[in-house]
């Protein structure tokens, strides 16, 4: 007799493809598949999805951006992942010119003890230089392999020019770790912002304008060769428009070990948003692109362009988004982490025919394996950890940020009617939320450290 059985689902993404049947856990783990298993305790998923819990491999917590922080931290952040089927998050450290990767890795490893599911972190790089290959070296040992370099904001001291960049790919390479970059060319952004008059900088539609497809594309393209040349693998975070899927395309021609993903906003938002009364709230960098944007990356989805789905997520409140006159002056960034699956099965599945074996692939068992967390996380196999997300096909609800468990008073699909919501998500094997009830204790979360 299992400690669990999760009965009379339809399991997708299981070893044996897509059946209806029971799955067996055993402590923390899958440990059988089948029919009329036995168990101490069921979960009756008859009726419903079975799916492996949802990786969300991008997101932001507690971050430190624009004199402000976005409003979830690693509880209130994970508390709604779990409600939303995600069974396990990628956060960042907070990179410094003035501290090491080690003690960054210390620092956000402190922040996100208070997490209700598995973790682990990417390193962001700030002011790169070959003597620091040790701190690269150390957090591989550390467990966190990934390593997220941007080639915009130099304001700020995040950017990284093109030289250091391809010095620290050689880095990552020698070592068979990954980089991840947020691909703009700031050069095109300076260009165009030096150019606008004080009423363009105070309309928020600005901002399409300001960061084009053109400099996410020029940016994409650059990134791959420097990786091509120095033999690193890399992963393009939130591409967002056709140009820069184009230029993604062409470039992983030649180079294999490219991969990129997109978020749900590039997908189901566009930047007339910006012309509303609440333009501003919608905030986010790359910025909102066309409808034609969006079909092409679809279209990407389908042709298996992009590997995965995340999102990003980085709440801010009204009062923290509150408009003052200028596009440049916001934090950039959307709440997600709770709606991305819903929202892709209903706008996805059922709305444009996407497979649900290529959805769990997309949240699931890609990010799993481009991270190295697969096939312990992101299967649902004999012995890979029992996270499993239940999804109810039919039904329907709409989304607001009054539903929710984001610690945000805005979504940016307030109001929207989609089919598909989220009933069940077990972490580990334990039921942590079940029909609106959230069961967790605050802390259970793990640390799941990485090997090259």
């Amino acid at each position: 007799m299992y400690d669990v059985v999760i009965k009379g689902g339809k399991i997708v993404g299981s070893p044996f493809g897509t059946i209806k049947g029971d799955i067996g856990i055993a402590g923390e783990c899958i440990a059988a598949i089948g029919y009329d298993l036995k168990g101490k305790d069921v979960v009756d998923a008859s009726g419903k999805l079975v799916l492996p819990g949802v990786i969300d491999a991008h997101v932001h917590m507690e971050l430190p951006v624009s004199g402000t922080r976005s409003s979830d931290d690693f509880a209130s952040g994970t508390k709604a992942a779990a409600c939303g089927g995600v069974t396990t998050v990628i956060d960042f450290t907070v990179g410094d010119r003035d501290s090491t990767l080690p003690e960054d890795i210390e620092s956000r490893l402190d922040e996100a003890k208070k997490s209700y599911i598995d973790y682990t972190l990417h390193a962001e790089i700030i002011g790169w230089h070959r003597s620091r290959s040790w701190e690269i070296l150390k957090a591989t040992q550390m467990g966190v392999t990934s390593f997220k370099f941007f080639t915009a904001y130099s304001s700020s001291g995040r950017r990284t020019d093109r030289g250091a960049l391809f010095d620290a790919f050689e880095t990552i390479g020698d070592l068979g770790a990954l980089a991840i970059v947020h691909a703009e060319d700031e050069e095109i952004i300076n260009h165009i912002v030096s150019s606008l008059d004080r009423s363009e900088i105070g309309d928020m539609s600005t901002l399409a304008k300001a960061r084009p497809p053109l400099c996410e594309a020029l940016a994409v393209g650059d990134v791959i060769y420097l990786a091509e040349r120095a033999n690193a693998r890399v992963h393009i975070v939130h591409l967002s428009s056709a140009l820069g899927l184009e230029a993604f395309k062409r470039a992983r021609s030649f180079y294999s070990k490219a991969t990129a993903e997109t978020c749900p906003q590039y997908l189901l938002l566009t930047k007339e948003v910006y012309e509303g009364v609440e333009g501003h709230l919608y905030s986010a960098s790359p910025a909102l692109r066309t409808s034609m944007d969006a079909q092409a990356l679809w279209e990407g989805i389908s042709n298996g362009d992009i590997s995965l789905i995340a999102t990003d997520h980085c709440p801010f409140t009204r009062e923290q988004k509150s408009w003052k006159d200028s596009f440049l002056d916001l934090p950039y960034g959307l709440p997600g982490v709770e709606t991305s699956l819903p929202l892709f099965f209903s706008e996805g599945v059922l709305k444009r025919g996407i497979s649900l074996e290529v959805m769990v692939k997309l949240f699931a068992e890609n990010p799993a394996r481009i991270y190295s967390l697969f096939p312990r996380k992101g299967a649902l196999q004999i012995g890979s950890d029992a996270d499993i997300t239940i999804l109810d096909p039919n039904q329907e609800w709409t989304i607001s940020s009054n539903n929710l468990h984001m610690n945000t008073d805005f979504s940016p699909y307030e109001g929207m009617t989609i089919k598909g919501k989220v009933c069940t998500t077990l972490s580990r094997g334990e039921v942590i939320y079940d029909n609106g009830l959230f069961k967790a204790r605050e802390g259970r979360g793990k640390f799941f450290g990485r090997s090259i």
